[in-house]
């Protein structure tokens, strides 16, 4: 009887301190400057971490807080509030964690091991911290590109969806800006598009300064779709209520057009119908703010992906031929239909067509008033850089030109590398036309890089296969099956003439490959060997002639 009194006062003892060991936290502090510092630990226990201002909240996220020595900082804004106080509220801490003892403010939203990682993409942008995946609202605007992006600023994984965002001069290199838009009372920040308001029909302009809008969901909570604007490209201010009503659970997505024929805006937003129906659904406005519903089209159903999430639509030239024009509408797989709108109802004439072929490239989206006249691609490149402890993850795809070209199968996408990414080139070497055999010693032998442009143009004739080593990772081009092999990765990719070219961007985190004239693109996420920077091409089975060859070795963005 004693053993057990003494058992049974020792465990409610330990349930005792365990409760005394973790409790609710609130410490207030007067904002002197423009961040809070939050210390992050991979890994650690979640905590809910809510913002104060006169007891009314006004930031909240879930966050792995470093109770101990910190992998790093997440830096929140709050520059808007200097000399007001605000009240932290955590929901669990040790009795005596020293997480906001005391709290940590800085000027400046930087630190030495920014962008110094050793999987840091080297042209690909990526976040300074955090996790990022769909790029959202693309639009060029007061001399700018600004590319907003799904971020979760306090973690490496996905959560606490907000808008990051990024703009650059060039498409190449970019600087990160402060978070465009955070999680309010409708819910996260879930994907959308934006717009420049050139016109002014929303009337949200402030004189000459026309608005970049956004549109987004407002996720987990209301499932309803939201505005947000901006007239300097910097501060971005919400409509006090949502602009379309929630349809279904999960609809989301709405992507914004001027449709210049009926002068009206159009949006199309992704529904799950019931039996998960992948939808795409229509809706026009005048003014940007009231939408009608006008026509919807059907994808695919469960695992059929077509046409589910991020929906992506616009008008191209095929053959740049302007009195011949089609309209694209694509899903986040890529999967697309091209076809006829007439401001409400698309109609396609191909179906099911796919315009990459990769792995882990995923809710393209592209650039609304390009300068040009160009119909800008950057996707979400599914990269795993969360190693070393790293704090960020994930990263974006190379800019791409998108085309419409008329083939022997149909009218089919077509991308190309922007023009603008010439300008990370250094060293370049070029090689002479040359015959190549099974026994040929390797031509690359002599090159070495971390980063590369590789432009291949070869002829194979007797050869069964075609073998370019990428620092450790083998491109393998099987003739006979005219397939495109990487790492397990394989797409059909027909020859032309007889001949096959290849254009191939290497950074630390993978291979895009452009292939069949750009009508093939396959990205290969692969994190490669730091140590190994050698090249070669060899072939298999017979001869192949290598017309041409151009080696450029790419500087950093960073």
């Amino acid at each position: 009887m004693i053993k057990k009194l003494i058992l049974l006062v020792l465990i409610c003892g330990g349930i005792a301190w365990m409760a005394k060991a973790q409790q609710p936290f609130t410490t207030t502090f007067d904002v002197a400057k423009q961040y809070l510092k939050i210390p992050i630990k991979n890994g650690a226990p979640k905590r809910n971490v809510d913002i104060f201002l006169n007891n009314e909240k006004i930031r909240g996220f879930n966050v792995e807080l470093a109770e101990d020595e910190p992998d790093w900082f997440a830096y929140l804004y709050v520059g808007d509030w200097k000399g007001a106080t605000l009240a932290i509220k955590v929901d669990s801490l040790r009795a005596q964690s020293k997480v906001f003892a005391p709290v940590m403010q800085t000027e400046t939203n930087s630190n030495k091991s920014d962008y110094r990682e050793v999987r840091r993409a080297q042209f690909h942008f990526s976040p300074r911290r955090g996790w990022i995946n769909d790029p959202n609202g693309l639009a060029y605007y007061k001399g700018e590109y600004h590319l907003f992006f799904q971020h979760n600023p306090y973690g490496t994984n996905w959560g606490n969806m907000h808008w990051g965002h990024a703009v650059s001069k060039d498409l190449v290199h970019w600087k990160e800006l402060d978070v465009a838009l955070y999680p309010d009372s409708f819910g996260t920040m879930f994907s959308g598009g934006g717009v420049v308001d050139s016109n002014n029909t929303s009337g949200l302009a402030n004189g000459a300064n026309k608005p970049l809008v956004l549109f987004y969901t407002a996720a987990e909570k209301t499932w309803e779709q939201g505005l947000a604007y901006s007239v300097d490209g910097r501060k971005f201010e919400k409509l006090p209520h949502t602009i379309v009503d929630k349809i279904t659970d999960g609809n989301r997505d709405p992507k914004v057009i001027w449709h210049e024929p009926t002068q009206r805006w159009v949006m199309v937003l992704y529904v799950t119908e019931p039996d998960e129906l992948h939808t795409m659904h229509f809706f026009t406005s005048p003014d940007m703010k009231s939408w009608t519903f006008v026509s919807k089209i059907i994808g695919g159903k469960g695992n059929d992906r077509y046409m589910h999430e991020c929906p992506e639509f616009f008008e191209l030239a095929v053959d740049g031929d302007p009195t011949n024009k089609k309209w694209v509408l694509t899903g986040a797989n890529s999967q697309y239909a091209v076809g006829t709108f007439d401001g409400k109802t698309f109609v396609p004439v191909e179906e099911r067509l796919f315009s990459q072929f990769g792995r882990d490239y995923y809710a393209p989206q592209t650039f609304s008033n390009e300068p040009k006249g160009r119909r800008i691609e950057i996707g979400w490149w599914r990269t795993h850089t969360n190693q070393h402890g790293a704090a960020f993850n994930q990263s974006m795809s190379i800019p791409m030109e998108l085309k419409l070209r008329q083939t022997d199968h149909g009218i089919r996408i077509v991308r190309t590398p922007v023009e603008e990414l010439k300008a990370l080139r250094t060293k370049s070497t070029k090689l002479p036309t040359s015959v190549l055999a099974p026994e040929t010693d390797n031509p690359l032998a002599a090159l070495r890089a971390e980063t590369a442009e590789i432009k291949l143009l070869i002829k194979p004739q007797q050869a069964d296969s075609i073998q370019i080593n990428v620092r450790g990772l083998q491109i393998n081009y099987h003739v006979g099956k005219q397939e495109l092999e990487i790492d397990n990765v394989r797409a059909y990719v027909p020859s032309k003439d007889g001949k096959q070219e290849f254009t191939i961007f290497v950074d630390r985190t993978g291979v895009e490959v452009f292939a069949a004239n750009g009508e093939v693109f396959m990205p290969v996420n692969y994190n490669l060997e730091p140590a190994n920077r050698s090249y070669g091409i060899r072939v298999h089975g017979g001869s192949a002639t290598m017309e041409t060859f151009e080696f450029h070795e790419l500087k950093s963005i960073w």
